[in-house]
This record gives C-alpha cells, sequence and structure tokens, in this order.
C-alpha cells in the first residue's frame, strides 16, 4: 500500500499523503489555514470553489472528503475585476 497518491489538481500532476482530505489540499494549495467547516481561521473572505471530476464539492464537505490517487481536482479562486 503505497503512503502517498498522485492526482491532477487544475491540470498538473501533484502528490499528497493518503488519506488526505479535500481540506488539506485546499490549505496547501492557499496557504490559508482553514476550519474544518472550509472558513478562514483568521474570519477573511476565501473565494474558494474545489471539484473533483467536474462535480462541485460543497465547501462544508472539504474536510470529510478523502481525495483518491488519480483524482481530477480543480481549484479556483475568485478575482475582482473585469
Amino acid at each position: 500500500m503505497s503512503n502517498s497518491h498522485t492526482l491532477r489538481l487544475n491540470g498538473a500532476a501533484h502528490e499528497i499523503h493518503a488519506g488526505a482530505t479535500l481540506l488539506e489540499l485546499i490549505v496547501a494549495f492557499t496557504g490559508h489555514p482553514l476550519r474544518s467547516d472550509g472558513s478562514r481561521v483568521d474570519g477573511g473572505r476565501l473565494g474558494v470553489a474545489a471539484a473533483v471530476g467536474g462535480i462541485v464539492v460543497p465547501r462544508g464537505r472539504w474536510a470529510v472528503y478523502t481525495v483518491d490517487d488519480s483524482d481530477e481536482i480543480e481549484i479556483v479562486t475568485a478575482v475582482q475585476g473585469g
């Protein structure tokens, strides 16, 4: 049994430990510490959405959603302007 998984994050290969949650991946991606409900610890706005295999995972499920080997994950951030 492997101790890590290789998945695709925003189109690029990314390695993460086996049993990691989507919340852990988003923390690593954004650099912001998050609570288990997906909100920022500092109370700021996060502006992030995540989808696995093209299906959006609600923020409240990030902490319990275990990512799997070869998952295709998209993490998008809101950008003001336009």
